[in-house]
Protein backbone atom coordinates (compact mmCIF):
# COMPACT_ATOMS: atom_id res chain seq x y z
CA UNK A 1 0.00 0.00 0.00
CA UNK A 2 1.55 2.85 -1.31
CA UNK A 3 1.77 6.67 1.43
CA UNK A 4 -0.99 8.37 -0.45
CA UNK A 5 -3.45 5.37 -0.02
CA UNK A 6 -2.45 4.59 3.42
CA UNK A 7 -3.52 8.69 4.08
CA UNK A 8 -6.74 8.04 2.44
CA UNK A 9 -7.58 5.19 4.52
CA UNK A 10 -6.48 6.73 8.13
CA UNK A 11 -8.36 9.65 7.17
CA UNK A 12 -11.68 7.59 6.02
CA UNK A 13 -11.08 6.07 9.64
CA UNK A 14 -11.02 9.82 11.65
CA UNK A 15 -14.48 10.46 9.36
CA UNK A 16 -15.99 7.31 10.56
CA UNK A 17 -14.56 8.18 14.50
CA UNK A 18 -16.01 11.46 13.70
CA UNK A 19 -19.25 10.35 13.24
CA UNK A 20 -19.15 7.50 15.87
CA UNK A 21 -19.00 10.80 18.38
CA UNK A 22 -21.73 12.82 16.82
CA UNK A 23 -24.27 9.50 16.89
CA UNK A 24 -23.35 8.67 20.66
CA UNK A 25 -24.15 12.65 21.60
CA UNK A 26 -27.57 12.21 19.52
CA UNK A 27 -28.71 8.98 20.55
CA UNK A 28 -27.73 10.13 24.13
CA UNK A 29 -29.93 13.11 24.11
CA UNK A 30 -32.91 10.95 22.43
CA UNK A 31 -32.51 8.14 25.20
CA UNK A 32 -32.44 10.59 27.97
CA UNK A 33 -35.48 12.71 27.26
CA UNK A 34 -37.61 9.54 26.52
CA UNK A 35 -35.88 7.62 29.82
CA UNK A 36 -36.72 10.48 32.17
CA UNK A 37 -40.24 11.03 30.51
CA UNK A 38 -41.07 7.57 31.24
CA UNK A 39 -39.32 7.38 34.29
CA UNK A 40 -41.46 10.36 36.22
CA UNK A 41 -44.84 9.42 34.42
CA UNK A 42 -44.02 5.68 35.75
CA UNK A 43 -42.65 6.39 39.06
CA UNK A 44 -39.42 3.94 38.30
CA UNK A 45 -36.77 5.23 39.68
CA UNK A 46 -33.89 3.17 37.88
CA UNK A 47 -35.35 4.49 34.69
CA UNK A 48 -35.10 8.33 35.50
CA UNK A 49 -31.99 7.42 37.10
CA UNK A 50 -31.00 5.83 33.53
CA UNK A 51 -32.04 8.64 31.47
CA UNK A 52 -30.53 11.63 33.95
CA UNK A 53 -27.24 9.14 33.42
CA UNK A 54 -27.67 9.51 29.64
CA UNK A 55 -27.60 13.25 29.50
CA UNK A 56 -24.09 13.19 31.80
CA UNK A 57 -23.14 10.52 28.86
CA UNK A 58 -24.00 13.63 26.26
CA UNK A 59 -21.60 15.68 28.53
CA UNK A 60 -18.45 12.97 28.04
CA UNK A 61 -19.79 12.84 24.32
CA UNK A 62 -19.48 16.17 23.64
CA UNK A 63 -15.13 15.91 25.41
CA UNK A 64 -14.89 12.91 23.41
CA UNK A 65 -15.44 14.92 20.09
CA UNK A 66 -13.55 17.56 20.31
CA UNK A 67 -10.69 15.01 21.50
CA UNK A 68 -11.85 13.06 18.19
CA UNK A 69 -11.42 16.41 16.38
CA UNK A 70 -8.36 17.38 17.86
CA UNK A 71 -6.34 14.17 17.87
CA UNK A 72 -8.03 14.50 13.98
CA UNK A 73 -5.92 17.40 13.30
CA UNK A 74 -2.79 16.96 15.53
CA UNK A 75 -2.43 13.51 16.87
CA UNK A 76 0.42 15.05 19.11
CA UNK A 77 -1.17 17.50 21.47
CA UNK A 78 -2.86 17.34 24.52
CA UNK A 79 -6.11 17.41 25.65
CA UNK A 80 -7.47 21.09 25.66
CA UNK A 81 -8.62 23.00 28.61
CA UNK A 82 -12.26 22.25 27.47
CA UNK A 83 -11.99 18.38 27.04
CA UNK A 84 -10.37 18.66 30.82
CA UNK A 85 -13.13 21.11 32.09
CA UNK A 86 -15.73 18.68 29.99
CA UNK A 87 -14.19 15.74 32.18
CA UNK A 88 -14.18 17.10 34.66
CA UNK A 89 -18.31 18.12 34.96
CA UNK A 90 -18.57 14.87 34.01
CA UNK A 91 -17.56 13.10 36.94
CA UNK A 92 -19.14 16.05 39.14
CA UNK A 93 -22.56 15.10 37.39
CA UNK A 94 -22.03 11.34 37.87
CA UNK A 95 -21.40 11.83 41.37
CA UNK A 96 -24.64 13.84 42.01
CA UNK A 97 -26.37 11.64 40.35
CA UNK A 98 -24.77 8.60 42.77
CA UNK A 99 -25.71 10.60 46.36
CA UNK A 100 -29.69 11.22 44.68
CA UNK A 101 -30.23 8.04 43.75
CA UNK A 102 -28.66 6.63 46.83
CA UNK A 103 -31.57 8.94 48.58
CA UNK A 104 -34.58 8.17 46.74
CA UNK A 105 -33.95 4.73 46.94
CA UNK A 106 -33.86 4.69 50.77
CA UNK A 107 -36.69 6.60 50.67
CA UNK A 108 -38.59 4.51 48.10
CA UNK A 109 -37.52 1.14 50.40
CA UNK A 110 -39.00 2.89 53.73
CA UNK A 111 -42.05 3.53 52.26
CA UNK A 112 -42.25 0.55 49.83
CA UNK A 113 -42.56 2.74 46.79
CA UNK A 114 -43.88 0.90 43.53
CA UNK A 115 -43.73 1.70 40.10
CA UNK A 116 -46.76 1.71 37.92
CA UNK A 117 -44.83 -0.45 35.15
CA UNK A 118 -41.06 -0.95 34.41
CA UNK A 119 -42.54 -2.40 30.69
CA UNK A 120 -40.59 1.18 29.11
CA UNK A 121 -37.45 0.17 30.96
CA UNK A 122 -37.56 -2.89 29.64
CA UNK A 123 -37.90 -1.58 26.31
CA UNK A 124 -35.42 0.90 26.58
CA UNK A 125 -32.51 -1.39 27.69
CA UNK A 126 -32.89 -3.85 25.36
CA UNK A 127 -32.92 -1.01 22.49
CA UNK A 128 -29.75 0.24 24.67
CA UNK A 129 -27.68 -2.39 25.05
CA UNK A 130 -28.02 -3.02 20.82
CA UNK A 131 -27.32 0.17 20.22
CA UNK A 132 -24.09 0.48 22.65
CA UNK A 133 -22.86 -2.90 21.84
CA UNK A 134 -22.81 -1.47 17.79
CA UNK A 135 -20.63 1.16 18.92
CA UNK A 136 -18.60 -0.60 21.21
CA UNK A 137 -17.39 -2.43 18.34
CA UNK A 138 -17.26 -0.01 16.23
CA UNK A 139 -15.03 2.47 18.22
CA UNK A 140 -12.86 -0.56 18.40
CA UNK A 141 -12.48 -0.76 14.86
CA UNK A 142 -11.34 2.37 14.35
CA UNK A 143 -9.53 2.65 17.88
CA UNK A 144 -7.31 -0.78 16.24
CA UNK A 145 -6.97 0.75 12.30
CA UNK A 146 -5.70 4.30 14.44
CA UNK A 147 -3.84 2.46 17.11
CA UNK A 148 -5.37 5.30 19.27
CA UNK A 149 -5.30 4.12 22.98
CA UNK A 150 -7.38 7.15 23.73
CA UNK A 151 -10.18 5.61 21.49
CA UNK A 152 -10.02 2.20 22.34
CA UNK A 153 -10.11 3.01 26.59
CA UNK A 154 -13.45 5.36 25.11
CA UNK A 155 -14.68 1.92 23.67
CA UNK A 156 -14.18 0.47 27.03
CA UNK A 157 -15.64 2.78 28.65
CA UNK A 158 -19.01 2.51 26.89
CA UNK A 159 -19.07 -0.94 27.81
CA UNK A 160 -20.43 0.90 31.05
CA UNK A 161 -23.29 2.34 29.54
CA UNK A 162 -24.25 -1.28 28.35
CA UNK A 163 -24.06 -2.69 32.09
CA UNK A 164 -26.23 -0.12 33.09
CA UNK A 165 -28.47 -0.96 30.38
CA UNK A 166 -28.09 -4.48 31.24
CA UNK A 167 -29.13 -3.00 35.79
CA UNK A 168 -32.47 -1.20 34.01
CA UNK A 169 -32.98 -4.34 32.02
CA UNK A 170 -32.98 -6.77 34.73
CA UNK A 171 -34.76 -4.87 36.99
CA UNK A 172 -37.56 -4.28 35.05
CA UNK A 173 -37.84 -7.89 34.09
CA UNK A 174 -38.20 -8.79 37.37
CA UNK A 175 -41.02 -6.34 38.00
CA UNK A 176 -42.92 -7.18 35.23
CA UNK A 177 -42.68 -10.82 35.91
CA UNK A 178 -43.12 -10.90 39.72
CA UNK A 179 -44.81 -7.13 41.01
CA UNK A 180 -41.59 -6.74 43.61
CA UNK A 181 -41.47 -3.55 44.30
CA UNK A 182 -37.83 -3.14 46.31
CA UNK A 183 -36.55 -4.57 42.77
CA UNK A 184 -36.58 -0.87 41.51
CA UNK A 185 -34.81 0.74 43.81
CA UNK A 186 -32.23 -2.63 44.21
CA UNK A 187 -31.65 -1.59 40.37
CA UNK A 188 -31.04 2.14 41.27
CA UNK A 189 -28.32 1.22 43.89
CA UNK A 190 -26.71 -1.12 40.66
CA UNK A 191 -26.96 2.42 38.71
CA UNK A 192 -24.98 4.27 41.90
CA UNK A 193 -22.18 1.69 41.87
CA UNK A 194 -21.63 2.17 38.26
CA UNK A 195 -21.97 5.67 38.27
CA UNK A 196 -19.11 6.09 41.37
CA UNK A 197 -17.34 4.39 38.72
CA UNK A 198 -17.53 6.71 36.10
CA UNK A 199 -17.51 9.48 38.03
CA UNK A 200 -13.84 8.43 39.45
CA UNK A 201 -12.76 7.38 35.77
CA UNK A 202 -13.56 11.12 34.11
CA UNK A 203 -11.48 12.63 37.11
CA UNK A 204 -8.51 10.52 36.29
CA UNK A 205 -8.72 11.16 32.87
CA UNK A 206 -8.82 15.25 33.15
CA UNK A 207 -5.61 14.30 35.30
CA UNK A 208 -3.99 12.45 32.27
CA UNK A 209 -4.90 8.84 32.70
CA UNK A 210 -7.10 6.91 30.79
CA UNK A 211 -10.39 5.06 31.93
CA UNK A 212 -8.97 1.25 32.71
CA UNK A 213 -8.97 -0.96 30.37
CA UNK A 214 -9.95 -4.24 30.17
CA UNK A 215 -8.41 -6.18 27.58
CA UNK A 216 -5.63 -6.07 24.94
CA UNK A 217 -7.15 -4.07 22.81
CA UNK A 218 -6.19 -0.41 24.66
CA UNK A 219 -2.23 -1.14 23.96
CA UNK A 220 -0.69 0.17 20.71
Amino acid sequence: MTILSQKNVQANYWQFALWLAVFTVFYNIAEGLISIFFGISDEALTLFGFGVDSFIEVMSGIGILAMVIRIRQNPDTSRTRFEITALRITGTAFYLLAVGLGATAIYNLFTTHKPQTTLPGLIISVVSIAVMWALVLGKRKVGRALKSTPILADANCTMVCIYMSLVLLASSLVYELTGFGFIDSIGALGLIYFSIKEGHESFEKASGLECDCEDEDCEE
